[in-house]
């Protein structure tokens, strides 16, 4: 039996605890958030053990623990858990720069606990197929990731908060690093850049464009990957994927396989493995290291990005 908490409880926390308790072989131990409203919510909801601060619950004995606080909390939160010994799953990004970045990945190693980052989309089903279909003649990737502006988000801009999702499927999509990266944003409603535009070059080649902003009425979320042999397009909300096979010039032709999906939510699958690395004592599927190289790039990008 497995023992975790959660530290946050909006709404990213209340999914991580909602999954938790739908898990066989898992006890949650307790939640903390300094709210007292969210606290009584989720004890009438889940039946749980609430917590006003994180030092209260960490008096307790625990494997894991999820971090759910604003991305300006995750050093500090992450840090105070690591010094416990526990495991921890941070969600994305894993810091608000690389430098606080590299404290949470050195602590894990100085503690010998798995730091996972929470880079959801990994485990959208339709980006698993992506993931499956393209070979190594990978052209370009272009991702669409636009929405309404999110009061609850105060303390980063859309760069960090939808684009943080899109550096890293591209990293993984790719196989690849960053080569060169090239940015510009604007910012109209919040005191953060709500609007990005963000180019790259991965070091095997392939072009990479990020289509981000908090400006449109309606969530969009598409992946399009050209190649030499197929073309793939992936909507990660319907979780719909679409292979159309090259154009043929002879006859003015191609074709389109729709690839059929079981609907999964990525959050359970996510914390799924999270939790069954920490059984099986194997490394974590996306590491505190793969959220370092997303820090890393954030530097790059608001080097040259306009504001």
């Amino acid at each position: 039996m497995l023992k975790v908490g959660v530290v946050g409880l909006g709404w990213m926390g209340r999914v991580h605890l909602r999954n938790y308790t739908e898990m066989a072989d898992v006890e949650v131990v307790g939640v903390v958030d300094i709210d007292a409203k969210a606290r009584e919510e989720v004890a009438a909801q889940f039946g749980v053990k609430t917590f006003a601060s994180l030092d209260e619950l960490l008096e307790n004995d625990l494997d894991a623990m999820s971090v759910c606080v604003p991305t300006s909390l995750h050093h500090e939160v992450g840090m105070k858990i690591m010094d416990k010994n526990i495991n921890v799953i941070i969600e994305k990004p894993l810091a608000v720069s690389a430098t606080e970045g590299h404290d949470l990945v050195a602590k894990a190693k100085e503690k010998g606990v798995a730091l996972m980052v929470g880079h959801v989309e990994r485990f959208n089903p339709a980006v698993q197929r992506v993931k499956e279909l393209i070979g190594d003649d990978v052209i370009s990737i272009q991702i669409e990731r636009v929405g309404p502006y999110p009061p609850r988000i105060q303390d980063v801009g859309v760069i960090k908060d939808l684009g943080s999702h899109d550096i890293d499927l591209i990293r993984f999509l790719t196989g690849s690093e960053f080569k060169s990266v090239y940015a510009v944003s604007s910012t109209s409603l919040g005191k953060h850049e709500d609007s990005a535009l963000i180019t790259a070059e991965m070091e095997n080649g392939v072009l990479a464009n990020i289509s981000t902003n908090w400006v449109t009425p309606y969530k969009g979320r598409k992946i399009s990957v050209a190649c030499e042999s197929k073309y793939i397009q992936a909507n990660l909300i319907t979780q719909e994927v679409k292979e159309y096979s090259a154009f043929s010039t002879y006859d003015k032709s191609y074709s389109v396989r729709e690839w059929p999906l079981m609907f999964r939510e990525p959050v359970k699958e996510e914390l799924t493995q999270f939790l069954t690395a920490l059984r099986d004592g194997t490394s974590v599927p996306i590491t505190g290291e793969d959220g370092l190289e997303v820090l890393k790039t954030f530097d790059r990008i608001f080097d040259c990005a306009c504001s």
